[in-house]
């Protein structure tokens, strides 16, 4: 039915009105409490098997959504009742910004992709903060992605994280620091080695005891996905997140500026997980994002040697039953194989 839904009205809106559209219908389903319990009953991972403890924090299930639907932490609790194990939010800054000039997302149906240029436009830490605080009424792990806003130069980029960690960390189960979004400048030139380690470090000892992750970008040379793989584990760091959206075109027939995501993005993203397990898999939890779109990408990402497995292209294709659909058929595949619990699947074939 959402497919008819998204192929004869949807696709036919602007994608950034239909999205906006969208998150109004989840923060009003957040106001009616017990329609959100109902469906956290009925929608939600439940099964044993599916539960899994990652740094510390236990989730109800694998697969979560990633950064960039639910920007200023508006509808934690509605995403959670759907499905998601966990839900990130973000990615937010220090300071509130509009982001950049629209139209800036673009679908691409016939490739199952999504191109994007928001440009972390967002109300800013504070206001998240203040969201993050409010009672969900469901059970929910969050996680918080923090960026850099954009006015900030360079020179002020540590503390500006630091500023957004402080605010946050003590609100997250997780906090994230993203450095590989195409669409502010300058941002992912802090993936080198020698300017990310003074920033994850800052950040590191600002989020306290909350676990610290990086994101990075399937743009990486393999051999800065290995500097980075190291000094994550050097630092301590949680884990890392691979991979945010690529400026690579290769697969697509659109030349619109911005970060591509989705289907296209499904080999690379799974061979910088690979990449990652082989040279820190023992030391890092690894979470798995990009071309995520049914059980077997997310199935295949755990044997590669993801702990956690995050998805968002797929929602807008498939729609709010997406994650319950995952999640069913994952503890079947896990009952038909013999596993009992998720762990004994991630990194079998890594």
């Amino acid at each position: 039915m959402y497919r008819i839904v998204f192929t004869q009205v949807l696709s036919r809106f602007d994608a950034e009105a239909v999205h906006h559209l969208t998150i109004r219908a989840l923060r009003l389903l957040g106001l009616l409490p017990f329609v959100t319990r109902r469906l956290h009953r009925l929608l939600a991972p439940r099964e044993e098997s599916l539960r899994v403890t990652a740094f510390g924090v236990h989730f109800p299930g694998p697969f979560g959504l990633a950064a960039g639907f639910d920007k200023d932490a508006r509808c934690v609790a509605p995403l959670a009742a759907f499905g998601f194990g966990h839900v990130e939010v973000g990615t937010i800054t220090a300071h509130a910004q509009p982001g950049n000039p629209r139209p800036r997302l673009f679908r691409l149906p016939e490739s199952r992709a999504v191109i994007n240029r928001m440009g972390f436009n967002n109300a800013g830490a504070a206001e998240a903060a203040r969201r993050l605080r409010r009672p969900r009424g469901v059970p929910a792990v969050v996680g918080v992605n923090i960026g850099k806003t954009k006015v900030v130069p360079e020179s002020g980029a540590v503390d500006d994280y630091v500023t957004s960690a402080r605010l946050l960390a003590p609100l997250a189960d997780y906090l994230v620091v993203n450095v590989s979004s195409p669409n502010t400048p300058g941002l992912r030139d802090l993936q080198a080695v020698d300017r990310l380690r003074p920033l994850l470090a800052a950040v590191k000892e600002a989020a306290g005891r909350t676990p610290l992750l990086v994101k990075i970008a399937p743009d990486l040379a393999d051999e800065d996905v290995d500097a980075v793989a190291e000094l994550a584990a050097d630092l301590g760091l949680a884990g890392i997140i691979a991979t945010n959206t690529t400026i690579s075109r290769e697969g697509v027939a659109s030349t619109e500026a911005g970060g591509l995501s989705g289907r296209p993005l499904k080999a690379r993203s799974l061979e910088v997980l690979r990449r990652l397990h082989r040279k820190a898999g023992d030391r890092l939890t690894l979470v798995s994002v990009g071309g995520v779109e049914d059980v077997d990408d997310v199935w295949e990402r755990l044997l590669a040697g993801a702990t956690l497995v995050q998805g968002y292209t797929g929602l807008i294709y498939e729609g709010p039953l997406w994650p319950s659909r995952i999640n069913r058929a994952l503890a079947r595949r896990l009952r038909r194989h013999g596993h009992a619990s998720i762990r004994e699947v991630v990194g079998r074939t890594a």
